[in-house]
């Protein structure tokens, strides 16, 4: 039998993992005439079917869902095998896609970006802004080498965590909110008025959460969004309270001291520990130590 083209492969994981070939023709930069071509070449090649097409959806076979992970490990191979043979010369070049938050992209990174872009003119980066939680994901799937997010307090054991900056938060309200003129107030008298907060799932509502069960008390989310500025937009007109990185707090802002609260993130690099890193993203993990 001829050997499987990497190309195919590649087709067959980003449709599998995207469950579209209209969403895996765009991000592979083909059409979705191509992408089906591909994936057809290999079910002949292989003689069974990777997809089954129903209406408008697709979902793996059991064919399928047996090739996923080996398809997965040849292409990590693959890409392992570029990357070191590519690293034996030493230069540092070539792509490096990053992943980070907005908050980081935009209080962090710029004082190591700019002298790394200026020292190393031949690497060409692609920044991606996602979510903290999001970003552990693509590192584990291998879409991208490096992320600089919130580290999780539950590290995967696959995920190497570099910790870099200290991230202090601080709850804050309207400078004509009740609470801004609150003598010593309470985690109680927090917990009567909504809190303006990110999703659920992110590490800093998770820290939130956790202090207001340890102390018996309501968190009555509303309008949860992941973008701090307009959470920031939303508490400096008076819609609720939020915690906030220090960095964001200005005269729109009051932040409230309240004894039971003390909130920190821990900001850092991931990688994954499998992941043969290029010398692209080695130096910049230097740049960032």
């Amino acid at each position: 039998m001829p050997s499987m083209e990497t190309q195919h492969l590649k087709a067959f994981i980003t449709v599998a993992r995207l469950e579209s070939f209209t969403e895996a023709a765009e991000q592979l930069h083909l059409t979705q005439p191509a992408i089906s071509k591909r994936i057809s070449s290999l079910e002949q090649q292989l003689n069974c079917r990777l997809f089954d097409r129903i209406g408008r959806k697709i979902a793996l076979t059991e064919a399928g869902r047996a090739l996923y992970p080996k398809a997965d490990k040849i292409l990590q191979d693959v890409s392992d095998t570029e990357l070191a043979l590519s690293n034996l010369s030493g230069s540092v070049s070539g792509s490096l896609r990053l992943a980070t938050s907005h908050h980081i992209g935009l209080h962090y990174l710029p004082q190591v970006l700019k002298p790394y872009t200026q020292r190393y003119p031949e690497v060409l980066l692609e920044l991606d802004f996602m979510d903290s939680e999001k970003a552990y994901a693509a590192i584990n799937r291998g879409e991208i080498e490096l992320a600089i997010i919130t580290l999780s307090y539950d590290q995967p054991m696959n995920i190497e965590a570099i910790p870099l900056w200290e991230d202090p938060l601080s709850c804050v309200v309207a400078p004509d909110h009740p609470l801004a003129s609150a003598v010593a107030p309470t985690l109680t008298q927090l917990s009567q008025y909504p809190a303006i907060l990110p999703d659920p799932t992110t590490h800093t509502t998770q820290l939130v959460k956790q202090i207001f069960e340890r102390n018996h008390c309501e968190l009555r989310i509303s309008m949860p969004t992941n973008y701090l500025e307009t959470i920031k937009m939303m508490v400096s007109i008076g819609l609720g309270w939020s915690a906030l990185p220090n960095t964001m707090v200005d005269d729109q802002l009051c932040p409230v001291v309240v004894e039971q609260v003390s909130l920190t993130r821990q900001l850092g690099c991931i990688h994954h520990k499998d992941r043969t890193l290029s010398n692209a993203a080695n130096a910049f993990l230097q740049a960032l130590r």
